[in-house]
């Protein structure tokens, strides 16, 4: 198939732009590759030291027959539904290792936090760098530096993003990522999200929803909506990281300890094979745009505008939203997923999932298929499905969509256009998620009400004062404010004031989250009013225009005017608060090195 023009358009303004970057950083892992393995080039007392905890077949294996030694990178944690089904894969990677004449070793853990516990709490603020926390703890577990290929075990928000740039600063090895799967599906995402809208309006109590909640969140497994982790498991399988169908499988499905297993299979298949592709040559520009067509064609995470500026930075590519925009203009809307419509994951993966979207998007030319992959059959791989047969675990083509109300061709999308938008203005650079916005929402234009937190505006909400058409300004949100904390909290009373009939929406230099939803909502906006970014221009009543239709984010205030206005200053309290408690004292250098939302938030460059 012959690719869109607007695919060849993107990766060519990809590969120009990032050209230096990209030569510098195949050198750098051309150079590692180069190297001796690590047990034949460190000194004895290093080898020991690095293997003394091995059982002595093991020890025997990987010094003596010179086997090869995965590295398993981990976010087990038990506390969280997403990551407690990780802790029995080490022994089953191990013992797959084995059993193949290698050797795997838990080279470290990275932490795991769960933005739905800290939602609209001051720990919250801790998120956003939470991913550059985890890309460092990866590279401190691979700086032992004696291994020969990787399997990363993560799935949520930040996780995966962070294990990924981790693992492009080790991109000489092969690298395969595992990941856990959805819960099974509770309480469905719309009753959930009537429930905490009933709530926001004191029709129930807090025991009616902790019910709900807990009816929803109710086993282990991710979230079983279409937010930031699910979307990085469409991201990873549309770029060749996974072993192809393994995205949702739910935990405790007879297939996932199999499809664990092949993981490891794998990454040695790479090791052992001529075709040696470590990760690094993988994650090139068009793996980069495969990812980005992905997201758009699923109504994917706003968040990833952000992680995966970040994730190419590290592979030596650089990308921005106008690119995305440009993509999402040729890419069609495919699914249909909570909160772009009422399917869960679950739905989704039965209707047929991200192979099927994969294979739509290959077959209109709106994905690269000569693309590297972990496996040697390329992307087309992940146009197939899992399951067993009598020689035990096969894959089978996806065939026609099985609910074309979760899942569409190409050839009939529910949208011709992709689910993101770029807004420019006066009031800066910013995105919008539109394929869950009303089309009649799609403009809004309305006098402007300023809050310095998120607190500020749901006490408004409480207090009666927003009970009519207004924009609604949380700034001072941004990653060198406060850490650029996802504003989820604000959804439910936001989507009260528009289903009575208010014309409402949302800005912010903040983040809204993955499960941005139905009230139209200008995020990200860079740069930050922190930084000196226009929004610290805007006064109460100030008249404000979102067009989503037209790519615009502008105060309607006379050009004089606007230019003469001076910007406010962060209230000192915010300063203070943001300083102390609950850890966020130590994330102050990250906060001061932080770049712009565009540029990734990376606080490593």
């Amino acid at each position: 198939m012959k690719l869109h023009p607007a695919v060849v358009a993107v990766t060519e303004r990809i590969r120009e732009r990032s050209a230096p970057g990209r030569a510098a950083y195949l050198r750098l892992i051309d150079e590692a590759a180069a190297r001796e393995r690590g047990a034949d080039r460190m000194g004895c007392a290093n080898v020991a030291h690095a293997f003394a905890g091995l059982p002595s077949n093991d020890k025997f294996r990987v010094v003596a027959e010179k086997a090869p030694n995965i590295a398993i990178v981990t976010s087990y944690n038990d506390m969280l539904s997403a990551h407690a089904p990780f802790a029995t894969y080490p022994d089953v990677i191990k013992d797959e290792a084995r059993k193949r004449g290698a050797t795997a070793q838990v080279a470290g853990g990275v932490p795991a936090m769960c933005d739905g516990v800290t939602q609209g709490t001051p720990g919250m603020e801790l998120s956003l760098f939470s991913r550059d926390v985890i890309a460092m703890a990866t590279a401190v577990s691979l700086s032992h530096d004696v291994f020969d290929g990787a399997l990363m075990l993560g799935i949520c928000d930040k996780i995966v993003p962070g294990l990924l740039i981790g693992a492009l600063h080790f991109g000489h090895l092969p690298t395969v990522f595992v990941p856990g799967g959805p819960m099974p599906s509770g309480l469905s995402n719309t009753e959930k999200a009537k429930v905490r809208e009933q709530a926001a309006q004191g029709l129930v109590g807090r025991e009616a929803l902790l019910d709900a909640e807990s009816r929803a969140y109710h086993s282990p497994g991710t979230c079983t909506f279409y937010g930031t982790a699910n979307s990085n498991q469409m991201l990873m399988e549309a770029m060749g990281l996974h072993v192809p169908g393994t995205a949702f499988v739910n935990p405790g499905n007879e297939l996932r300890e199999q499809l664990t297993r092949e993981a490891l299979r794998t990454v040695l298949g790479i090791i052992k094979a001529r075709r040696y592709v470590p990760i690094g040559r993988m994650v090139d520009e068009r793996a980069i745009v495969n990812a980005m067509a992905a997201l758009l064609a699923t109504g994917g995470s706003t968040n990833h505008l952000i992680h995966w500026v970040a994730v190419a930075r590290a592979a030596g590519i650089s990308i921005d939203w106008n690119d995305f925009a440009e993509l999402s203009a040729a890419v069609p809307l495919l699914s249909r997923v909570y909160p772009n419509g009422t399917a869960d994951v679950n739905q989704f993966q039965a209707a047929g999932g991200p192979g099927y979207v994969i294979r739509e998007l290959l077959d209109a030319g709106l994905m690269h298929e000569d693309v590297l992959a972990v496996r040697e059959g390329g992307i087309r791989e992940y146009t197939r499905i899992p399951h067993f047969d009598s020689d035990g675990l096969a894959w089978s083509d996806i065939g026609p969509s099985r609910d074309t109300d979760v899942v569409r061709p190409a050839t009939d999308p529910f949208s011709a256009t992709g689910g993101l938008k770029l807004l420019t203005g006066n009031l800066g650079r910013s995105v919008i998620k539109v394929s869950a916005v009303p089309n009649d929402r799609h403009v809004i234009e309305a006098p402007a009400r300023i809050f310095n937190a998120q607190e500020e505006l749901l006490q408004a909400f409480k207090a009666g004062e927003l009970e009519r058409d207004v924009i609604c300004v949380v700034r001072w949100q941004g990653p060198q404010a406060n850490g650029m904390p996802e504003l989820h909290k604000l959804t439910p009373p936001l989507a009260v004031l528009q289903g009575r009939g208010f014309r409402v929406a949302l800005v912010t230099d903040g983040r809204m989250s993955g499960a941005s939803g139905k009230v139209p909502a200008a995020i990200h906006v860079s740069p930050e009013a922190a930084a000196g970014g226009p929004l610290a221009k805007l006064r109460d009543g100030d008249m404000v225009r979102l067009d989503a239709e037209a790519g615009t984010l502008q105060a309607l205030v006379p050009d004089a005017d606007w230019a003469l206005r001076e910007n406010a200053v962060m209230p000192d309290n915010l300063r203070a608060a943001d300083a102390m408690g609950v850890g966020r004292e130590l994330f102050t250098a990250f906060r001061r090195n932080a770049l712009v939302a565009e540029e990734g938030a990376c606080t490593w460059l």
